[in-house]
């Protein structure tokens, strides 16, 4: 963790949390908003494979949520990463990044990563091909859902990104 972090603690989501993230996800403006009710799922149900950054006072101000892929168990796909505006800057989502791989791949065996990034999210193409870089691990793209396959109106595709293999030394 930078000293611009060190303010900051990263641990795992609580349900109590759900709202929060749901409320920075949807200030950035960026990501696909879902339900606030998923968002208390997530806490829930995947706490073990999700990452908040809280502030001093234990708020959050930023996430990475994730699930094991069930016909992939080494496999964790990170589903959702947003900071909030008075925290960017920081590096805060690569140490959230970071701190999630490191645990999963510690606690699970989890050997790969997995997202998918429109083409115009460029701060998250950043973000995933710095962690590779980080990691030594070798990072394949390819789309996996075509716009046309989106029912709610013009969508980019989604480009799934593949990285691996991550072991417990790297990073």
């Amino acid at each position: 963790m930078t000293a611009a972090q060190a303010d900051l603690q990263i641990d795992r989501p609580r349900v109590a949390d759900g709202a929060a993230l749901w409320r920075i996800a949807r200030d950035s403006k960026v990501l696909d908003l879902n339900s606030s009710y998923s968002y208390l799922l997530w806490c829930r149900d995947f706490a073990a494979t999700s990452a908040v950054a809280r502030d001093g006072h234990g708020v959050p101000v930023g996430f990475v949520t994730g699930y094991v892929r069930p016909d992939r168990p080494d496999t964790l796909l990170v589903w959702q990463v947003a900071v909030d505006e008075a925290y960017r800057g920081r590096r805060l989502a690569a140490a959230l990044l970071d701190g999630l791989a490191a645990r999963t791949v510690a606690e699970l065996g989890l050997t790969t990563l997995e997202t998918t990034i429109s083409p115009d999210n460029t701060a998250s193409q950043r973000l995933f091909t710095s962690f590779a870089e980080r990691h030594g691990a070798r990072l394949e793209r390819e789309v996996l859902f075509e716009t046309d396959l989106f029912p709610d109106g013009p969508h980019e595709p989604e480009v799934l990104y593949r990285i691996g293999p991550l072991s417990a030394t790297a990073g």
